[in-house]
């Protein structure tokens, strides 16, 4: 039996050249070329892995605006056999819950499903929170922090997972989702032959109408959203002090109080 499985894929911009925005608490978008999330690449790997081995179906779903179609079509061209865009002014400005909420309601339109891949986090948001919401939205178990796959087939999946000091190994039946680190992979590159394919592959763009009987529009976007940031403060890089001393015996003993008031000696 082939597994139906559905990676969540999120746009993000080139974190080293995106600036902040401090008046609005948000990232300017437009200040950097956008990409799929790199933590999401290595869910989606993940899932071409257990495609290559057991056979399956791969849907990446996104939530973003109009230009995420690229990213989407990166996904196809990375292993993706279908992929769906959820685009609308009203999903705009979501929080973790409503993005959640929003995501299961698409994935319970999508109907039977196996195995839902996420990355551990976002290089924009950095929250960790989505997947683990939208695995409470759909009532199923989650995996977090996975560094490895160590088995699977068509009933079930065993897994590795780090939290705090410790290492887990988790076997867990279908449906699941499973939320990986980027120690689980290192996601291979598309060749031309699959650009070109995928370049030409169509993306489903999913409207608030087309969620009509999953979504209720009081919970999306951001008049659906609990949390809102009320203020953002940027921290000022801290550098190194260094002292110079001339006499060499007033440095010992300079170096030597700072370690008896630390109590390291």
């Amino acid at each position: 039996m082939a597994l139906k499985i559905i990676v969540l894929i999120k746009q993000v911009p080139d974190i080293e050249k995106v600036r902040f925005d401090v008046e609005t608490g948000r990232i300017d978008r437009s200040s950097a070329p956008a990409e799929i999330n790199p933590f999401d690449l290595n869910a989606l790997e993940a899932a071409v892995q257990i495609k290559e081995k057991l056979g399956g179906y791969i849907i990446a779903l996104s939530m973003g605006p109009p230009q995420a179609v690229s990213s989407l079509k990166d996904a196809m061209a990375r292993g993706a056999d279908e992929a769906i865009l959820l685009e609308d002014k009203k999903f705009a400005g979501a929080d973790t819950w409503a993005t959640s909420y929003t995501l299961a309601a698409a994935i319970k339109k999508i109907g039977s499903y196996d195995l839902i891949l996420c990355g551990e986090k976002t290089v924009d948001g950095d929250t960790g929170q989505v997947g683990a919401e939208v695995a409470e939205q759909l009532n199923i178990p989650h995996v977090y922090y996975v560094s490895k796959i160590a088995d699977f087939n068509e009933k079930n999946i065993t897994v590795i997972s780090e939290m705090d000091d410790a290492s887990y190994t988790i076997e867990v039946a279908y449906p699941v989702l499973i939320s990986v680190t980027k120690d689980v992979n290192k996601p291979r590159l598309p060749t031309l032959k699959d650009k070109l394919r995928a370049m030409k592959s169509e993306v489903k763009v999913w409207h608030a109408v087309d969620l009509e009987g999953f979504v209720d529009l009081n919970h999306v976007g951001y008049f659906g959203s609990p949390t809102n940031v009320h203020k953002v403060v940027i921290p000022q890089e801290r550098y190194r002090e260094g002292k110079i001393f001339k006499n060499v015996e007033e440095g010992l003993e300079n170096i030597l109080n700072v370690l008896r008031d630390r109590r390291l000696i």
